[in-house]
């Protein structure tokens, strides 16, 4: 959708971004916690995200993988966002509620799921109110977009329902974040920005 912003219009708007001080994994609520280390097999911490991810390819999610998890991890939560985004809020492009410890995210696994699977992991709603991945789609010309996979490792409390957003989920999340890790991968239009070498991701 957002490929038919003229360049003209993107680069006006470059000023205008949410802001990395809006990402969930900075926000007070959540309390102190330790580091996890989050990881793709498709792009670099800080790399530029192949086209297939992206509203310019297939518009599948990346593949995930992680390790560093606590032993008292009740269970992980994935929330996916764009500070550079100009909104007032970070755009969300995924929310994974009651991911396993000790698994992983394969490519295209972030969809539409209803309420649910039986193994208790939920895709939530992402910024246009659907569940599932939403594919970058930053406006041509508004220069790089850093799209946040943030990682959080949960002790025991409250569920969020079924399908949460981003405000549930960072709601059920206060006070009881064990750990969590970062990973950024980066996407523009109308710009050179090379694919950058596959390498281990960022842990907080």
């Amino acid at each position: 959708m957002l490929e038919h912003v003229p360049h003209w219009l993107g680069s006006a708007l470059k000023g205008l971004r949410a802001g990395a001080d809006k990402l969930a994994i900075v926000q007070p609520e959540l309390g102190s916690f330790g580091s996890l280390r989050l990881v793709s097999p498709a792009f670099a911490d800080g790399a530029r995200l192949p086209e297939r991810f992206t509203a310019d390819g297939e518009g599948v999610s990346p593949p995930l993988f992680w390790t560093g998890v606590p032993e008292a991890t009740e269970r992980l939560v994935l929330i996916v966002e764009d500070p550079d985004a100009p909104a007032p809020q970070p755009l969300v492009h995924a929310v994974v509620w009651g991911l396993p410890a000790d698994g992983d995210l394969k490519e295209g696994a972030i969809r539409a799921d209803g309420v649910g699977d039986a193994d208790g992991r939920d895709v939530g709603r992402n910024s246009y109110f659907g569940e599932g991945w939403l594919p970058p789609d930053p406006p041509t010309g508004h220069g790089p977009h850093h799209y946040a996979f943030q990682l959080f490792a949960l002790g025991p409390g409250p569920d969020p329902g079924d399908s949460p957003g981003r405000s549930a989920i960072v709601k059920a999340m206060a006070g009881r974040v064990l750990a969590a890790g970062l990973l950024t991968g980066t996407y523009s239009r109308g710009e050179e920005s090379p694919v950058g070498p596959v390498g281990a991701g960022a842990a907080i």
